[in-house]
């Protein structure tokens, strides 16, 4: 019996919205806010701001455009996404997981430019925003699902170790150009051996990034604000600046202002591909993160729903001045925690630090840029995933070995290449699935119901004329040639000679061109032997196909029969 809440009912409301009102859910909402949610969202988004604007600017300067950007980043997806986002306290903003893909785009392309940078970040997230909102609206939002948890595994793991090793050299206060993960880590390490590194920088950065791992088991405890006001104050205090210590500057007085991204000359081609891989990664986290706090609620949220909020909070974003984001499964914890009961948390925060940028923008001039780099490290450790692997390993060594091969391919080739290879691995593994799927001939099994394969049950009776036999898999293109050489082959290793071949159908639950013509070259190959193919149990859907591929005048409607049983027994009653 679905939960009664107050949320609940109004999840319930958004859910019974009419024509396209269901796609303005934060509108749908306010109809059902309750005044005494009211001092609890605004508390909770004043708590929120603790760590929005910290981690915004941090995030922005590891995704390669300068600090402020991550506070407008910040401001326009949590005002966009309380209308259209059905989720009712998720937070969005900048992410870790996005900034190794964002900054693979960026750095080339930007080549130190911070104008040319946003310009191409904002590029991102209009393709982002658009890609998710058409795929949305087509009702696509299950292709996130198409990848396995391993190979999620997989590629997280290798953009934890990508954006942390970007951050090193802020770290230790050296610069070096980006010319792919290991090949940073190795001039790194020939920096530091120079003798290039700020130690002033380190001491800070580790102090920052000590804090922020020591306090985080308090879960009440503002760290990363705790952190960077630390980092801010020891530079201001002691002008740690003065000796080389890199910090944030003067950020620009002001809110964001509409503009049309465009960077004239960029690889529109890198572009696209990169806003449609930061849509595929910001929708699969946004969508998890989305049904987890969902059943706390006791409510649902349609993931096409989802990913059309989504899209138009990247897409605003875009023309903003902003860069792709995703929900945060670090501060909607924050938000939940503090009392969040509505996206009036989100807006908020989006107002405390609309303020902040208008009243007193020059607080985080002295935030040095090694404390943020400890923000994003710290991140990046929450982003790798190792004990569930253990778990993989241990019970399918395979999807543990495919999961390895995404994070190799990550780190070795970069954010964006690593992500389309576990694309592509992630296609192979499922046409693998169906490619090779498991078969059988049946036979009868003393004491044991119905009909079983005979490699388990090797005293299995086989009914001498008759072959049983079963696929469990849809017969497609990829696997429509092995279906009939195993069949044929069965046939030729029946111990008494075949008249009759009965396809036990059930597990076959679709069936394309290819997999109808070879059928067709099938039921003539053993007509000519003086065999019949017939068919049990299968699906209706699928026999209309077969209908609709002119297969059932070839093969006969006597031959499809509703049961193995009935099958068994039609075969039985001829002479």
């Amino acid at each position: 019996m679905p939960s009664d809440t107050p949320i609940s009912r109004a999840g319930r409301a958004v859910d019974a919205a009419p024509g396209w009102w269901r796609w303005l859910p934060g509108l749908v909402m306010l109809k059902e806010y309750q005044a005494a949610w009211l001092p609890k969202d605004i508390a909770a988004g004043l708590v929120l701001t603790t760590m929005l604007v910290p981690v915004g600017i941090a995030y922005a300067e590891a995704s390669g455009v300068p600090g402020v950007y991550g506070l407008y980043a910040t401001i326009i997806p949590l005002l966009v996404y309380a209308v259209f986002g059905p989720s009712r306290i998720l937070v969005l903003g900048p992410d870790s997981s996005l900034a190794a893909p964002i900054l693979a785009i960026v750095a080339p392309i930007a080549a130190g430019d911070p104008s040319r940078a946003i310009a191409v970040a904002s590029m991102m997230a209009v393709v982002s925003g658009l890609f998710c909102i058409v795929l949305g609206l087509l009702r696509l939002g299950f292709i996130t699902e198409l990848l396995s948890k391993p190979i999620r595994y997989g590629y997280m793991n290798g953009i934890a170790l990508t954006v942390l090793i970007s951050q090193l050299p802020k770290l230790f206060g050296v610069s070096i150009d980006s010319q792919g993960p290991l090949r940073d880590l190795l001039n790194l390490g020939k920096a530091i051996a120079a003798g290039q590194t700020n130690w002033y920088s380190f001491a800070v950065g580790a102090v920052s990034l000590l804090i922020i791992l020591s306090l985080k088991r308090f879960k009440g405890l503002p760290s990363i604000l705790i952190a960077v006001v630390v980092a801010t104050l020891c530079v201001t205090v002691f002008n740690l600046d003065r000796v080389g210590v890199k910090v944030l500057g003067t950020i620009p007085h002001g809110l964001p202002t509409f503009a049309i991204p465009w960077a004239s000359g960029a690889d529109l081609l890198q572009i696209l591909i990169g806003g449609c891989a930061v849509a595929l990664i910001s929708f699969a986290d946004t969508s998890v993160l989305s049904r987890t706090f969902a059943a706390r609620f006791h409510s649902r949220v349609d993931p096409n729903q989802e990913m059309v909020g989504l899209g138009a909070t990247n897409l605003v974003a875009g023309f903003f001045q902003g860069f792709p984001i995703s929900s945060s499964s670090s501060r909607t914890p924050v938000a939940e925690a503090a009392g969040a009961r509505t996206q009036l948390t989100g807006v908020v925060g989006a107002l405390a630090v609309a303020v902040l940028l208008l009243a007193a923008p020059n607080l985080m001039r002295y935030l040095p840029n090694s404390a943020l780099a400890a923000v994003v490290i710290a991140a990046a450790f929450g982003l790798f995933e190792f004990a569930d692997l253990k778990r993989i390993y241990r019970i399918q060594q395979w999807e543990f070995w495919l999961s390895l091969a995404c994070f190799a391919g990550v780190a070795v080739f970069g954010a964006i290449p690593g992500i389309g290879l576990a694309v592509v691995i992630a296609i192979v593994e499922f046409l693998w699935d169906g490619w090779r799927p498991h078969y059988a001939v049946l036979g009868r099994v003393e004491g044991l119901r119905g009909y079983h394969d005979i490699k388990r049950y090797p005293h299995a009776a086989q009914i001498p004329g008759l072959l049983l036999f079963r696929w469990d898999a849809p017969l497609f293109f990829a696997n429509a040639e092995l279906f009939q050489d195993r069949l044929l082959e069965a046939v030729e290793q029946s111990p008494t000679p075949v008249t009759r071949v009965v396809v036990a159908a059930e597990p076959v639950t679709s069936v394309d061109v290819t997999s109808a013509d070879m059928l067709r070259d099938l039921s003539r190959i053993l007509r000519e032997r003086g065999i019949a193919l017939h068919f049990a149990e299968m699906k209706d859907p699928v026999r209309d196909k077969l209908k609709r591929f002119e297969l059932t005048d070839v093969i006969g409607d006597q031959s499809f029969h509703p049961t193995l049983g009935s099958a068994i027994d039609d075969y039985l009653r001829e002479p």
